[in-house]
């Protein structure tokens, strides 16, 4: 019988990871997720920052410029909370690069990783991202209408994707299409002749610099194809990612909150003395903590090599659910104050809105 339990004890490394982490968004990732989201462009300095942890260079193998170390897809998946708490956005960008590696390492043949892997993981941040999602108000991943038609030598890539992370600073792209054999994966290059790029105007992950990508009759060889490629794998890593992202800026919202109603007076007490509020506020923390736990049990049964896609698509639904919820009751607790921009209240809301579009753009 399964072990229905997960240890939440952190190793060393884990412990002393986070602490750096927590460290880069009290200091600088937090305190500068604003001006980046007023300007709706990354802040490089940031990125550069994130990058500088190596989560991309950890499961590479030496030989290839990398650490070499197993996959841990629960220490991957602490990183995004933490690095969530500071700006979903940013977080989202930088690590983008690190989704791509763990696709190549996960699905790509030995060749491919020789010829893509040691350009993601080199000293300066690269650019790259899983492009999964389509515009239109159905989309489906299991039912993509972008094509992938075999040419002589390859494949003729047509179709369009979007809310794709940085893309126009990523130097090769993930793009996930419909074959003849079903859902595939190909490795893009950017400068692809037949590929556009545009940055779309978004609600939320402003400084995430989402884009479309166009693909009209775009070659890539059979070599690009990813040989091992699985969509039900890839979307389960990739929900564990988001869920972390969001259960980090939910806990950002409660932090932000609790000083404020227990500081705030209304008719001559704090307003966190009103039942209604600290009910709240407590509904608010325990859905938190079940956010939480639903994550961190799919990333260890990933990490164990137990079955996990139920439990990450089961964390998706609850913190899709709840992270709007308390994004909201976020704002209610501020008032006016929660609606005006002086507050970080709206951008968080802005940026969980996000649950429910994004789609395998995290591989943890």
């Amino acid at each position: 019988m399964e072990a229905a339990l997960f240890d939440l004890t952190l190793n060393e490394e884990q412990r002393i990871t986070r602490e750096n982490m927590q460290r880069l968004v009290r200091d600088s990732l937090g305190p500068q997720a604003r001006a980046a989201d007023d300007a709706g462009s990354m802040n490089q300095d940031l990125i550069a920052a994130i990058h500088d942890f190596g989560l991309a260079f950890m499961p590479v193998p030496e030989a290839l410029g990398g650490v070499g170390l197993s996959r841990s897809p629960l220490s991957n998946a602490l990183a995004c909370e933490d690095l969530g708490a500071g700006d979903m956005s940013h977080s989202l960008a930088a690590l983008q690069p690190m989704a791509v590696v763990n696709a190549l390492i996960d699905f790509g043949s030995e060749e491919q990783q020789e010829q893509w892997l040691p350009g993601l993981i080199s000293e300066q941040w690269q650019g790259a991202a899983i492009a999964l999602v389509e515009p239109r108000a159905t989309f489906e991943p299991s039912q993509l209408q972008t094509l992938a038609a075999p040419d002589e030598g390859g494949f003729r890539l047509n179709g369009i994707k979007s809310l794709v992370p940085a893309g126009k600073h990523c130097q090769c792209f993930l793009v996930i299409a419909d074959s003849p054999e079903g859902a595939a994966a190909f490795m893009v290059p950017a400068e692809a002749e037949g590929l556009t790029v545009s940055q779309e105007p978004t609600m939320g992950l402003r400084s995430a610099e989402l884009c479309t990508l166009t693909l009209d009759k775009v070659f890539v060889p059979a070599s690009h194809r990813l040989p091992g490629f699985d969509l039900d794998r890839l979307l389960a890593l990739s929900w564990i990612g988001q869920c972390a992202l969001a259960v980090g800026c939910c806990q950002a919202v409660l932090d932000y909150a609790i000083p404020y109603v227990k500081e705030r007076k209304a008719f001559g007490e704090p307003i966190a003395w009103r039942q209604s509020v600290a009910f709240m506020v407590s509904d608010m923390a325990i859905e938190i903590e079940g956010m939480r736990l639903m994550m961190l049990r799919a990333a260890s049964r990933a990490e164990q090599g137990l079955p996990f896609y139920r439990e990450a698509y089961l964390a998706q639904l609850q913190c899709m659910e709840k992270a709007m919820a308390i994004g909201t009751n976020g704002i209610q607790l501020f008032g006016g104050a929660g609606f005006v921009r002086d507050y970080p209240l709206e951008m968080w809301y802005r940026n969980l809105r996000s649950m429910a579009v994004l789609h395998g753009s995290l591989m943890v």
